[in-house]
């Protein structure tokens, strides 16, 4: 029975709450393009946090392409600026 109680204990000091979840909603909305140029103040806690995982694999995508690309130009350079390059990269 204590172990039950504590971890009652323990959500109830832990829990988030709504005016935090709406915060955190609010701030997600302001970093997503495509939410934030419609310029409507209500928009759904659902919608945002479907935007944000588009925006998140479209960041992905993005990087994905940009690191084929990025090969493709190192293998089509000269070795010696290829190496300045990687280590510019690595740093």
């Amino acid at each position: 029975m204590s172990t039950r109680r504590s971890r009652s204990r323990q959500s109830t000091t832990s829990r988030i709450t709504d005016d935090q979840i709406n915060d955190l909603v609010s701030k997600l909305q302001q970093l997503l393009p495509e939410i934030r140029t419609h310029r409507s103040d209500k928009v759904s806690a659902s919608k945002v946090l479907q935007e944000t995982c588009n925006y998140i694999r479209s960041l992905h995508r993005d990087i994905d392409n940009l690191s084929d690309r990025l090969s493709e130009l190192l293998e089509n350079t000269d070795p010696t600026q290829a190496s300045i390059i990687r280590s510019l990269l690595t740093q």
